[in-house]
Parts: C-alpha cells; sequence; structure tokens
C-alpha cells in the first residue's frame, strides 16, 4: 500500500467517539439498560458497557464511564496475547474472544479500566459502539450521550488526548 493511499484512508475514517454530557444526565440509566439487552439480551447493569453513577460530590448529578476507543489504546499495548486490537477503518477498539487469557493487563491500563470481565463468557468485554450506531445514544431521552466525529469534539469540547 503505497503512501498517499495509506493517507487517503486515514481521512476518510470515520472516528467517532461517544460524549457524555453530565448536565444533560438524569441518572435514568435508559443507557445502562438498552446497552446490556442489546449485547446480552438481559436488562443487567453487571453487563452494560457503559456505566452511569451517581456523584458521590454533588447529590442528583451523574457521572458517565465508557471506552474512549484511545488513538493510543494503553488496554491495546497492554495485552499479551494481541485480544485487544483497533479497527483500522473504524478506530473502535475491539476484544478478539478466542486470544483473551483473562489476565486482566487491559484493565489494569485503562486509566478508567473500563474493559470487564464477562466471568460467564470467560474474556474481556468492552464497548464497542454498537458498530456505529451506539443503542445508548438512541435511548438516552435527553441526549446525555452524543456520538460525534473525534476531532470535532475535541475542538468543541477543548478535550486533548495525549499521543
Amino acid at each position: 500500500m503505497s503512501t498517499l493511499t495509506l493517507e487517503k484512508s486515514k481521512e476518510k475514517r470515520p472516528n467517532k467517539v461517544l460524549v457524555y454530557h453530565p448536565e444533560l444526565c438524569t441518572g435514568c440509566t435508559y443507557c445502562m439498560t438498552a446497552c446490556a439487552y442489546k449485547h446480552y439480551g438481559i436488562a443487567s447493569f453487571e453487563k452494560t458497557y457503559i456505566k452511569i453513577l451517581e456523584d458521590p460530590d454533588k447529590p442528583f448529578s451523574f457521572v458517565g464511564a465508557h471506552c474512549a476507543h484511545c488513538e493510543t489504546a494503553a488496554c491495546v499495548a497492554a495485552c499479551p496475547t494481541d485480544a485487544l486490537y483497533t479497527e483500522e477503518e473504524t478506530g473502535i477498539v475491539r476484544v478478539k474472544a478466542m486470544l483473551c487469557i483473562m489476565c486482566r493487563n487491559c484493565q489494569a491500563a485503562c486509566p478508567i479500566s473500563h474493559p470487564f470481565f464477562d466471568e460467564d463468557l470467560h474474556q474481556a468485554a468492552k464497548c464497542d459502539q454498537c458498530d456505529g450506531r451506539p443503542i445508548c445514544v438512541q435511548q438516552c431521552p435527553t441526549g446525555a450521550i452524543t456520538y460525534e466525529d473525534r476531532i470535532e469534539a475535541r475542538k468543541k469540547y477543548g478535550v486533548i488526548e495525549s499521543e
């Protein structure tokens, strides 16, 4: 593949991220329920890839935790079996279940400990952005979770990710 082709493919890369807006969140947990149901067929807060937690410092305020699909993902670098990888076309960090040895290095390396371990499936599990149609975004009644272009989100919210 030529350098020019590689540069073009990177330009086309959708590379979208979930953005959580705490000022809009009511703590309804529809996003968590929808996520668990979509991926596991059950409404379980233990089987969801997004977590909405009450902020202990601010009553009636909530904190959201979800995978940022980091461009330089510490979880991917920490995996000794290459079970975690970044999908080149979309930027989504994914899990190859058959390669996961449940060492939990990815969880330790992640700044928010996002990958969790599904004890029933014996593998790491994490947000997959519902393959470009995040159910959490679709089910959020207040618009507290949006799905935005990574670069535009950085500009809009002033977020700087270390490379």
